[in-house]
């Protein structure tokens, strides 16, 4: 397989990474749009702009960006094998944990719009949203970290 070839999970993780980001600053410096298509609980503390909610938001854009320095570190070709194993684990794992989380948030929201589960933080509104946009979005995530983990080259 190509250098080229090998290296497009790490990019489209990058960027997926710094998208994500900037809706987290976005929305922790006050920008409303889309906030509702995440639920009514959320939409409401953004709108209280609570500080410890607020300051939530702003670590989350801090990890997406700590997320796309991981896959931007798997380009660098390391001298100790080591070092490249622990990235590219860390990759594979984080890209596991991401696709889980949108797999499960996926199948609650399925869940509740068939009335077995009741998640009122959850409106009609944000659900279809959540189907067919947000946890989809975090488990493409979680395929491009895990891929370019997988991929990358090994020492």
């Amino acid at each position: 397989m190509s250098v080229q070839r090998k290296r497009w999970p790490i990019t489209c993780g990058v960027v997926w990474s710094l998208l994500f980001a900037l809706m987290s600053f976005y929305w922790a410096s006050g920008g409303m749009l889309g906030v509702n298509t995440l639920g009514p609980e959320i939409s409401r503390q953004a709108v209280l702009r609570d500080d410890s909610f607020i300051f939530v938001v702003w670590l989350t854009g801090v990890a997406k960006v700590a997320g796309a320095l991981l896959l931007l570190a798997l380009k660098i070709n390391w001298s100790n094998g080591l070092v490249q194993a622990a990235f590219r684990i860390t990759a594979m794992v984080g890209g596991i944990l991401l696709f889980l989380y949108g797999l499960f948030n996926l199948v609650a929201v399925l869940l509740m719009m068939a009335q077995v589960l009741n998640l009122p933080t959850i409106d009609s509104y944000s659900a279809w949203w959540r189907l067919f946009f947000w946890e989809p979005f975090w488990m493409i995530g979680g395929l491009f970290y895990f891929v370019a983990g997988r991929t990358a080259r090994a020492g």
